[in-house]
């Protein structure tokens, strides 16, 4: 039920839905007064969301900073690498398809032929309320054991729709393969922080090792400040999803 509940809400939370509903009103709306306001609450409310500078100034605010490798000065057991759409699969052409946070488990990849890590611990489910039987997890396991990982480095918690249950059910694979090992976490840069706290309220103590860094440099080109963009959208949604979430599983007792 929470899982379903997690994506109804992050629906409703989602800019892009404020603005259909003023827009709409402003359509349906017999009061020309309330109508005109709706209108223009809808196109301010678009402008400042498709702002590329304004968005990343607030993702700046939240993204967890990247770790950089020289920072690594011990290998650790295991890295532990959060799902959340990285990988599908057409059953049709039995063919993977990766996509945007592929980047946690390339760096985890580098990070296991580096020796920083030995071994790498997948923490992931469907994550799908359609497609429950597409095991992110198991997917990616196919994927390192086709590029010769050794099955025997590779853990896999395939049971997983969310962040809470990423960190109780990777606890217990810890608990019995490394019980007295040390653990870096490879999540996204915008997710780090409930992550984090997730593992550890489970007893879990682990090292960020952030991926999929959004922002950057800031930039001061004419198009980047003024020309609404669609991109940055998404970058409010995600950014939202995950502020939203924090203070859920706050109130849950999750963190």
């Amino acid at each position: 039920m929470f899982f379903v509940l997690s994506k109804i809400l992050s629906f409703f939370l989602s800019p892009f839905v404020w603005i259909l509903i003023l827009i709409v009103l402003a359509l349906v709306l017999k009061n020309k007064k309330w109508a005109r306001r709706c209108l223009i609450s809808g196109v301010m409310a678009f402008l400042f969301f498709t702002n590329s500078f304004i968005a990343n100034e607030a993702l700046r605010l939240w993204e967890y900073p990247l770790t950089e490798d020289k920072e690594l000065t011990e290998a650790y057991d295991a890295g532990i690498v959060l799902g959340g759409g990285m990988v599908t699969i057409d059953t049709d052409y039995d063919r993977m398809t990766f996509h945007g946070n592929t980047d946690r488990v390339l760096q985890a990849l580098s990070l296991y032929k580096g020796k920083k890590i030995h071994n790498i611990v997948l923490s992931s489910g469907s994550g799908s309320l359609v497609y429950r039987d597409m095991l992110e997890a198991s997917l990616l396991k196919r994927f390192l054991l086709h590029i010769d990982v050794p099955d025997s480095v590779i853990w896999v918690d395939s049971l997983s729709d969310n962040t809470h249950e990423n960190a109780v059910n990777t606890q217990k694979i810890l608990k019995e393969r490394f019980p007295e090992g040390k653990f870096l976490l490879i999540t996204s840069s915008m997710h780090m922080r409930r992550a984090m706290a997730c593992f550890r309220k489970e007893g879990i103590e682990v090292t960020p090792y952030s991926t999929c860094l959004i922002t950057g440099k800031r930039e001061f080109d004419f198009s980047h400040i003024f020309i609404p963009n669609l991109e940055a959208l998404g970058q409010w949604d995600s950014l939202i999803h995950e502020i939203a979430g924090y203070a859920i599983y706050a109130i849950s007792g999750y963190v």
